[in-house]
């Protein structure tokens, strides 16, 4: 990849790892290694009247290596462990979304900012991940958000929940996508609050997995994978 973000954290990380080694992990390494680095589709608002402007001009006879210049990223996480891992499998289940609505003891609580770039002016990109500890399970939220001003908003989040008593985790990966000219009913002013906009964008892809446990370990009734928070200096 020929640039990276302006601000990359990459001693930050959230791990969750079982005593006997297998897990996932959430870092901005290899969240970057998602990136499609050969080519970059999106152009600003302003691309062609720039390009007009400079036609003529020496810069435009220089070559530049193509990349995705807004770090788009599907990343998902990265599975932990070297004779145990957790298998990926499909599944049809989904994540109950009711019983993360119930009101139960926040035993921990942590967001991590993995990376974030300000396009040149033009937008944000950003990619972070917050986790949430409750007696009785927890929940992960990973998202990459992207604002390309007055062209399209992006939304690729991925959610992970173990319920104590269960011997896997639910992923579910989401993502949605609007050009700007499709958002003329919603209020500017929800463009940069991914949590209020999310709902006004058209999914395009869902993917639910299975992150089964190894094979002869048994649930316990409480939970049983360790949960570590690294943040950079």
């Amino acid at each position: 990849m020929p640039s990276l973000p302006e601000m990359m954290f990459g001693d930050n990380i959230l791990r969750i790892q079982h005593d006997r080694g297998f897990g996932i992990e959430f870092n901005a390494t290899d969240a970057l290694k998602c990136v499609n680095n050969c080519q970059g589709m999106i152009k600003v608002a302003c691309a062609e009247e720039w390009q007009e402007s400079r036609s003529e001009t020496e810069h435009t006879k220089e070559v530049v290596k193509p990349y995705d210049w807004t770090y788009t990223t599907d990343y998902k996480g990265t599975l932990l462990g070297d004779t145990a891992t957790l298998k990926v499998v499909p599944t049809t289940e989904h994540i109950n979304t009711e019983k993360l609505k119930a009101r139960e003891q926040i035993m921990f609580f942590e967001e991590v900012l993995l990376f974030e770039d300000e396009l040149h002016d033009h937008g944000v990109s950003s990619l972070s991940v917050k986790i949430r500890v409750m007696p009785s399970s927890f929940f992960v939220l990973l998202r990459f958000f992207l604002r390309v001003d007055g062209v399209l908003i992006r939304m690729n989040d991925t959610r992970l929940h173990h319920e104590a008593d269960k011997a896997y985790m639910l992923r579910e990966y989401t993502s949605r996508e609007s050009k700007i000219s499709s958002l003329k009913h919603v209020p500017p002013s929800l463009f940069t609050e991914p949590n209020e906009i999310s709902q006004y964008l058209p999914v395009k892809e869902t993917i639910c997995e299975k992150l089964e446990f190894p094979e002869k370990l048994e649930p316990k009734a409480e939970a049983s994978l360790e949960t570590m928070c690294v943040k950079s200096k």
